[in-house]
C-alpha cells in the first residue's frame, strides 16, 4: 500500500475507525454506538468517523490494563520487553510513509514534517528497547554496618497517557515506549482531533507483539468523563499529560485526591535570543527551524525573539527574506513546506493576538499573502517587529506561524525580559562565543536550551520545563524512570 491520497483511504479503513477503541487487544464501538467525526484541516473536509468512548470504555481499559500487568510487569523478562520494541520500531519505520500521510490528513502537517515527526517517533521504541535492560539498582553496606542494602526498581503500575494533537505520535511513544520498558501497561487518549494515529500505533504494537490488555486506546469526545474516572480509580497509580498548563493544573488537583504520581509536560513560550556577535545566517536559519516546524503547533517552538540591536535590521530582513520563501498549501503537495492550523478556532485565536499587538504598537514587518484558493484553517507566516516588551503577545503560546521581534542592547535587561515568562519549556541562544553563550543559557530559567542551534528534541535527551511548563522528564534515562518506583531492601547481615 502506497502513501497516495488513495492509499490513505484504504489504509485508514484498514484501522477500521467504527470499532476504533481498543481494548484488551481488540477493537470495538462505544457502548452506546457514538462516534467522533475526524475532519481534515487543509480543507475542512469529512476524513471518517471513529467510535467515540466514555466512561464504560474507560472502566473496561483499565479493567484490560490491571489484568495485563502483573504478566507484563512482573513476569516478563526486560529483555522481551526490550525485543517487542525493537520490533515496533522496525514495523514504525516500515510503515512510516503511511503513517506520515495519515498524520498529514488528520492533522493537516506538512509531509515533511510528518515524515520527520515518524522518524522521531518510532526512535522512542528503538530508545527504550535498549533502556529496557538497564535498569540498574544498587547494592552496599549500611554505613552503621550490620546490614546491606538492596536498591530496585519496579513498575508504577497502571499508567494513564493523556497526548495533544500537533505531534500524534511522538507524543504517544514518547509515553507508551518508557511505560512498557519499565513493565507498565497503559489506558491512553489521544487528542479528539487526531485519534487515527493512536489506533494505528496500537494496533502496530499488537503486531510487535504486545499482549493484549497492555495497551488501550480511547478516542472520545468527553476527555474530562474519561480521564476523571481514571484518576478515580485505585488501580490507575499513574499520569503522563501533555498539554495546556490550565488543563494540566485542573489535572493536577484531580490527582492530588489519591495521591497519583504524574508527569506533566505543559505550555511554552520559548525565547530565541541572538547575540551582538552571532552569526546572524546561522541564526535566521535556526530561527526558521525553531519557529516554522509543524507551522509553530509546538510546545517548543520560538516565539518570542530578542535580536541585539546591532543586528537586528539584518537579522530581520534576512529573516523576512527567508520566510517570504515558504511555500504554504495543502500538505500532500510536494515542496509544500507550511501546512493549516489545526481549526478554524485556532486561526481566529491568533489573528487576535497578532491585531491586538499591532494595536499596542508592533509593526507588521511582512505578512504573506495566501493563494485564496486555500479553503482549510491556514494562516499566513508573519513577522512582527518593534514589539512593545510589555506585548500581550510576548506572554502567549502563540501555537502559529507569527514571530515577534524585540530589539535589545543590555544583557541583563533581555535576561529579565526572558526570565519574566511563567513559562519555562524551551530556550534558543545564538553568539558567536561558546563561553558566553553557555553562561547566559545557565542563567535561564529553560528546562531545554538550544546554543547555536534551532532543535532540541532528542529521544536520548531529557525532555521537559521548569516553572509552569510542566513536572517531570521524558526521554533519556529519566523518561524511563517516570514510570518506575524505588524500592529498597534493608537485609540483616548477622
Amino acid at each position: 500500500m502506497n502513501a497516495s491520497t488513495g492509499g490513505v483511504a484504504v489504509y485508514i479503513d484498514s484501522l477500521c475507525p467504527p470499532e476504533g477503541i481498543w481494548i484488551a487487544g481488540a477493537g470495538r464501538a462505544a457502548s452506546d454506538d457514538g462516534q467522533l467525526e475526524v475532519r481534515d484541516p487543509a480543507t475542512g473536509r469529512l476524513v471518517t468517523r471513529i467510535a467515540d468512548a466514555g466512561i464504560p470504555e474507560a472502566v473496561a481499559a483499565v479493567d484490560a490494563a490491571a489484568g495485563a500487568l502483573p504478566q507484563w510487569g512482573a513476569a516478563t523478562p526486560p529483555r522481551v520487553r526490550s525485543e517487542v520494541l525493537r520490533r515496533a520500531f522496525e514495523l514504525m519505520m516500515e510503515e512510516r510513509n503511511l503513517l506520515a500521510a495519515l498524520i498529514a490528513r488528520e492533522n493537516g502537517k506538512a509531509t515533511a514534517d510528518a515524515q520527520a515527526e515518524i522518524a522521531y517517533a518510532a526512535d522512542f521504541f528503538r530508545w527504550f528497547a535498549e533502556e529496557a535492560v538497564r535498569s540498574e539498582g544498587a547494592y552496599g553496606e549500611s554505613p552503621a554496618g550490620g546490614t546491606r542494602t538492596i536498591v530496585t526498581h519496579r513498575p508504577v503500575g497502571v499508567a494513564a497517557l493523556v497526548t495533544p494533537w500537533n505531534f500524534p505520535a511522538a507524543m504517544a511513544t514518547r509515553k507508551i515506549a518508557p511505560a512498557l520498558a519499565a513493565g507498565c501497561t497503559v489506558v491512553l487518549k489521544p487528542a479528539a482531533e487526531t485519534p487515527l494515529t493512536a489506533l494505528a500505533i496500537a494496533r502496530l504494537l499488537s503486531r510487535a507483539g504486545v499482549p493484549d490488555g497492555v495497551v488501550n486506546v480511547l478516542p472520545t469526545s468527553a476527555p474530562a468523563d474519561v480521564v476523571s474516572t481514571w484518576l478515580e480509580d485505585p488501580r490507575v497509580r499513574k499520569l503522563s499529560f501533555t498539554g495546556s498548563t490550565g488543563v494540566g493544573r485542573v489535572l493536577l488537583r484531580q490527582a492530588a485526591d489519591r495521591v497519583v504520581n504524574t508527569s506533566m509536560e505543559l505550555g511554552g513560550n520559548a525565547p530565541f535570543v541572538v547575540m551582538d556577535d552571532a552569526d546572524v545566517d546561522a541564526a535566521v536559519q535556526g530561527a526558521l527551524v525553531a519557529k516554522f516546524r509543524n507551522g509553530g503547533q509546538a510546545c517548543t517552538a520560538a516565539n518570542r525573539f530578542y535580536v541585539h540591536a546591532s543586528v537586528a535590521e539584518r537579522f530581520v530582513g534576512r529573516f523576512v527574506d527567508e520566510v517570504a520563501g515558504l511555500r504554504v498549501g495543502p500538505p500532500e503537495v510536494e515542496g509544500n513546506q507550511i501546512g493549516p492550523l489545526i481549526t478554524r478556532r485556532a486561526v481566529d485565536d491568533i489573528r487576535a493576538l497578532v491585531d491586538s499587538a499591532v494595536g499596542a504598537g508592533a509593526r507588521l514587518a511582512f505578512e504573506q499573502q495566501l493563494d485564496p484558493g486555500l479553503t482549510g484553517y491556514y494562516f499566513p507566516p508573519t513577522v512582527l517587529t518593534d514589539v512593545p516588551d510589555d506585548a500581550d503577545i510576548l506572554q502567549r503560546e502563540i501555537f502559529g506561524p507569527v514571530v515577534t521581534v524585540v530589539t535589545w542592547s543590555d544583557e541583563e535587561q533581555v535576561l529579565a525580559w526572558v526570565n519574566g515568562s511563567e513559562y519555562g519549556l524551551a530556550a534558543y541562544v545564538y553568539s558567536g562565543d561558546l563561553k558566553r553563550a553557555l553562561r547566559f543559557s545557565e542563567a535561564l530559567d529553560a528546562g531545554m536550551v538550544g546554543v547555536n542551534r534551532g532543535a532540541v528534541s532528542d529521544p536520548a535527551a531529557p525532555f521537559g520545563g521548569m516553572k509552569q511548563s510542566g513536572l517531570g522528564r521524558e526521554g533519556a534515562r529519566e523518561g524511563m524512570r517516570e514510570f518506575q518506583e524505588a524500592q529498597y531492601f534493608s537485609v540483616d547481615w548477622a
